[in-house]
């Protein structure tokens, strides 16, 4: 390109957003940062904006966008604020921006991302609920814009990397049998079942290997996190539930891997470090630096792999569950998990009942057609909803 690539990063002060900046950071030449937005981390973002002077910084209330631009004014920065939901959809579609990094966390992310899938731009999705709450919306909306789509999660990137460059054909058509996503385990894939009563938000919240912001890392230890990566993958490679298979794989080395018809199974491995899928997916097709260290399979030794015990993980077979139902089930599952799962980090539930709420939900609330981007925020109210009544009912 004659000019550097123009970069909005939705979610700059989480770790995917700080990741996706070192890499830019470390490629002036390619890359420049036209956008950051943070949610309740503003000094942070306050010091992104100094160090990488983007032409828009958003932030979700309009009291501490006068603060922000304050400080970016004493500061001698140009950059201009804006506020909310309309200020993300502005930078994320705006004329002079090439891609952008969806990085923000929830259901929040969904219009914003929306955005700039329908404005044409290159999307590097790290926001995995887009594809869970609207996935047929969402791909529809990419097929008629044009707009490239490129996955973030580690899991999906390896996918990407190892599917033929024609997978769009379908699975079948290109001779693949299956998906096998890998997941860590989380920090209680050993615990007794007795001891996960009494598990504390700060112990869900230490991963044994990657570093994450608190939601995704609860998410991680209920396995929900891989239960939205199931039906992630399934929009994102035109794949059904059943070709999908979830493998424990304590070391995280291995991403994923694809399964084909001739006996082949492609994996792509490297070190636990989120900058790996985010140099690929920032410079596809071409592969630059991302300042992440060789892997060394002499250090490593050994790959362990098991089946997930779904007694122990209840969280992914709802998941799956929700996947084969399909139409509004995945924008419940992922409204009652958010739900659920502030209350378990704000100490009202215990950890194990994050999953009894997503069943009761799920129980309670029929499966409905989603026509439009209205029927999904319909469904995930009405999952909010039912999520705060159990809440009410027992006292928490």
């Amino acid at each position: 390109m004659s000019r550097p690539q123009r970069i909005t990063v939705l979610g700059a002060t989480g770790s995917i957003g700080l990741s996706t900046l070192d890499v830019i950071a470390r490629h002036p030449e390619r890359y420049q940062v036209f956008a950051l937005s943070g949610f309740t981390r503003l000094s942070e973002l306050l010091a992104l904006c100094v160090r990488h002077a983007p032409q828009f910084a958003v932030v979700p209330e309009q009291a501490a966008a006068r603060g922000l631009q304050d400080d970016l004014r004493a500061a001698g920065l140009s950059t201009r604020v804006l506020v909310g939901e309309e200020g993300l959809c502005q930078v994320a579609s705006d004329p002079e921006v090439d891609a952008v990094m969806a990085a923000i966390v929830g259901a929040a992310g969904l219009r914003p991302t929306l955005a700039a899938v329908e404005a044409g731009k290159k999307i590097l999705l790290a926001n995995k609920e887009a594809l869970v709450m609207s996935g047929a919306l969402f791909m529809q909306a990419v097929r008629k814009s044009g707009s490239v789509l490129l996955p973030i999660d580690s899991e999906h990137n390896a996918i990407f990397q190892c599917m033929p460059q024609d997978f769009a054909r379908g699975l079948g058509a290109v001779g693949v049998r299956r998906i096998l996503l890998t997941a860590s385990g989380g920090p209680f894939r050993q615990t007794p079942m007795a001891e996960l009563m009494h598990v504390t938000p700060d112990q869900a919240c230490a991963h044994p290997n990657w570093s994450m912001g608190r939601k995704i890392s609860v998410d991680s230890a209920s396995m929900m996190n891989k239960g939205l990566e199931l039906i992630e993958a399934c929009w994102l490679f035109d794949a059904k539930p059943s070709q999908v298979e979830v493998v424990i794989h304590p070391q995280s080395v291995i991403h994923s891997l694809v399964d084909y018809i001739d006996g082949s199974v492609l994996a792509q491995l490297g070190n636990p470090d989120m900058r790996t899928p985010i140099s690929n997916a920032l410079a596809w097709p071409e592969r630059i630096d991302s300042g992440v260290a060789p892997l060394d399979l002499f250090a490593i030794a050994r790959l362990d792999f098991q089946a997930p015990d779904e007694e122990r993980f209840p969280c992914l077979r709802l998941a799956r569950q929700a996947a084969e139902a399909g139409n509004s089930a995945p924008a419940m599952l992922n409204a009652a998990n958010e739900v659920a799962v502030a209350a378990f980090l704000d100490g009202r539930v215990r950890y194990p009942e994050i999953a009894s709420i997503i069943e009761e939900v799920l129980n309670l609330e029929p499966v409905v057609a989603v026509d439009d981007l209205e029927a999904v925020f319909t469904a995930d109210a009405k999952a909010r909803v039912l999520a705060g009544q159990w809440l009410s009912r027992h006292g928490r």
